[in-house]
């Protein structure tokens, strides 16, 4: 089964790549989306003692999680040291379940890929891109974000020219979402003809 990683930084459209590579009929965990699960269930405590307040009703409040973290390298690594292995475990039951059922190829949708050293365990990673100005674009209009807030996040993330360096393919998602349709399509049955090609020699 070939594991395929996809990150690429914020307002790159990883959300729509990865959505398209499911219609695909690809499997695909997202590393946002475990965080999300994890932190209205067994994350939530352990957030809790170390961020005390930052947990409502049962689940981390994100916003003031970040505010606690966000301009603060020390409470950032240690909110990493506790998540990021309760992700791995996710993903790893995810890639187990894949596998048996057959699957040639899953998805694994990680934004800081390349920041947390990770690409060495996928047979390929895809990259999102686009300019600078309509990434810019794209983030400033989410409810929330600002001109602060979104420099300090691009701060923490590896830039995007060298993620681009590092990929085994890139997807430029500044076009229609047609077109970057078929540079996903390319690229799925790229990886696949090149698995059969394998095991016929």
């Amino acid at each position: 089964m070939i594991r395929l990683g996809l990150t690429g930084s914020i307002g790159m459209g990883k959300s729509t790549a990865a959505s398209m590579f499911a219609e695909l009929g690809v499997p695909v965990h997202s590393a946002d989306e475990a965080v999300h699960r994890l932190y209205a269930g067994r994350a939530a405590p352990l957030v809790e003692a170390l961020f005390p307040g930052t947990v409502k009703g049962g689940v981390v409040d994100r916003q003031a999680l970040s505010a606690r973290v966000l301009n603060d390298a020390a409470a950032l690594k240690a909110l990493e040291a506790l998540v990021h292995p309760l992700v791995r475990e996710e993903e790893a039951t995810f890639l187990d379940a894949a596998r048996e059922d057959g699957a040639p190829m899953a998805l694994l949708d990680i934004p800081l890929l390349f920041e947390t050293g990770h690409e060495g365990r996928l047979d390929a990673v895809v990259v999102v891109s686009a300019p600078s100005a309509v990434q810019r674009r794209r983030v400033l209009s989410r409810a929330g974000m600002s001109e602060e807030k979104f420099d300090a996040i691009l701060q923490k993330q590896m830039p995007d020219e060298e993620k681009r360096a590092r990929a085994d393919f890139v997807v430029d998602t500044s076009g229609p979402f047609e077109a970057t349709r078929r540079q996903i399509e390319a690229i799925h049955r790229a990886l696949l003809d090149g698995k059969e090609n394998k095991a016929r020699t």
